[in-house]
């Protein structure tokens, strides 16, 4: 490779890695205000918070339905395009919304029916990303690289929050939904005018996949190629992954869903400060994202099973300080959910992201990280359920009680996967 095309590569990642990460975060714009605005729809629609939970529980079943979806579309259609489509149907969902706040009780269905529509929007995000990323990345740089760009749905969130919270306070509830979908407007002309899938698609050479195994584990895939067998092992350690991912976002949603008013109910704070003391949870799971990544290539060579288990031990420990110790006081609490954070977002992001591609290969990445997301999102729809049924009959003891069984079930989940990563029948 000549000097100029390393120098025409390294300006194409450059550009592939900032558009997806807009991409995504730019998704967030789109979907987290709603709950900045439940306040307000409640008031304009005239509606019980059970109505409210109605639209959201529709929404959380369609992004599920809608990573199926998108997995089955990424094998005759582009993710350029998916991902193309998805932004642009989120954004004109925003618009709508805006106008069904606007309309008082009469705007209600409408506000179920496109977010139905906006969840299944919303599901190109995360898998078409991931696709296009391995495309661009080498395995042993993949862990380091992908877990600054999975900081999208962290800050993201953050900035996400803030902007519908900023639009709220100045203008109205329509104006976190129209603010959002200018926002993702604009990332939408840079993507569509920046990106492209693959570097084939600007005349350089494909990246080339390297992994390291030991000889015993190259036996073993070689062995189960000749008799067929290495197809289903990779379709079965995707499924086990998505089984696994099933425990990372229940807990995480349930924190990101339950915390600020466990805090404001538990502690006696103010709406406003318990919001801001929640966040502990965002801001230290991005540097639990980072390290993740970085220790993963650093140590271990781009295999991720190591990580991925002793992360998620550290997680059920964190689980069970939050328990028992982080309810004495607000801010072992925050403490708590700071470990929490760090723990649950490394392999989360590991498992979701690089993990995929790494066990499915670059062409079946968005494939493998729409079944993985698919399965993994049916716990938030779960955990919301669950959390307010016990938190109505039982109060929070029984609600910490499940994170920690959920956050044990992880460990088991993730021993297992190990066990496989170990044995050779799956490249995590």
């Amino acid at each position: 490779m000549t000097d100029a095309t390393k120098q025409q590569m390294k300006v194409w990642r450059v550009r592939v890695l900032t558009t997806t990460w807009l991409s995504y975060a730019g998704f967030y714009f789109c979907r987290k205000n709603f709950a900045i605005a439940k306040s307000s729809l409640l008031e304009s629609l005239q509606i019980e918070k059970g109505d409210l939970a109605h639209i959201v529980s529709a929404y959380l079943l369609a992004y599920m339905l809608g990573q199926f979806l998108t997995a089955a579309l990424s094998r005759r259609f582009a993710s350029r395009l998916l991902l193309l489509t998805g932004m642009a149907i989120s954004l004109g969902c925003n618009v709508v919304f805006g106008f069904a706040y606007l309309s008082g009780p009469a705007g209600y269905w409408p506000l179920l029916l496109f977010n139905v529509i906006n969840g299944f929007a919303q599901a190109t995000g995360w898998a078409g990303n991931v696709g296009i990323l391995g495309n661009w990345l080498s395995r042993k740089e993949r862990g380091g690289v992908m877990a600054l760009w999975a900081t999208c749905y962290q800050l993201g969130s953050i900035l996400a929050k803030a902007f519908a919270t900023l639009m709220l306070a100045i203008a109205s509830a329509a104006w976190s939904f129209w603010g959002a979908a200018i926002i993702l407007m604009g990332v939408w002309i840079i993507f569509l005018i920046f990106e492209r899938d693959r570097p084939e698609d600007v005349g350089l050479a494909p990246m080339i996949e390297e992994v390291e195994v030991s000889p015993e584990e190259q036996a073993e895939v070689v062995a189960e190629t000749r008799h067929g067998g290495w197809q289903r092992q990779v379709l079965l350690s995707i499924i086990f992954m998505g089984a696994t991912y099933f425990v990372f976002k229940f807990l995480r949603y349930a924190l990101d869903s339950w915390s600020p008013l466990a805090l404001k109910e538990l502690f006696n704070l103010s709406e406003a400060n318990a919001g801001y003391i929640s966040t502990a949870f965002d801001w230290v799971g991005f540097l639990g994202v980072l390290f993740a990544g970085w220790f993963s290539d650093r140590f271990f060579a781009g295999r991720r099973y190591q990580t991925v288990v002793w992360m998620t031990v550290g997680m059920l420990g964190a689980f069970a300080f939050l328990a028992v110790v982080g309810v004495q006081s607000v801010w072992l609490f925050a403490i708590g959910l700071s470990l929490c954070g760090f723990m649950l977002m490394g392999p989360d992001s590991l498992l979701s992201g690089v993990g995929a591609i790494d066990v499915a290969g670059r062409d079946k990445a968005v494939l493998a990280a729409g079944i993985i997301n698919g399965l993994g999102s049916i716990g938030p729809v779960f955990q919301e359920e669950i959390i307010g049924y016990l938190l109505d009959h039982h109060g929070y003891t029984s609600v910490f009680n499940l994170l920690v069984g959920v956050s044990a079930l992880g460990v088991i989940a993730t021993l297992y996967l190990a066990r496989r990563s170990r044995r050779g029948l799956s490249s995590l």
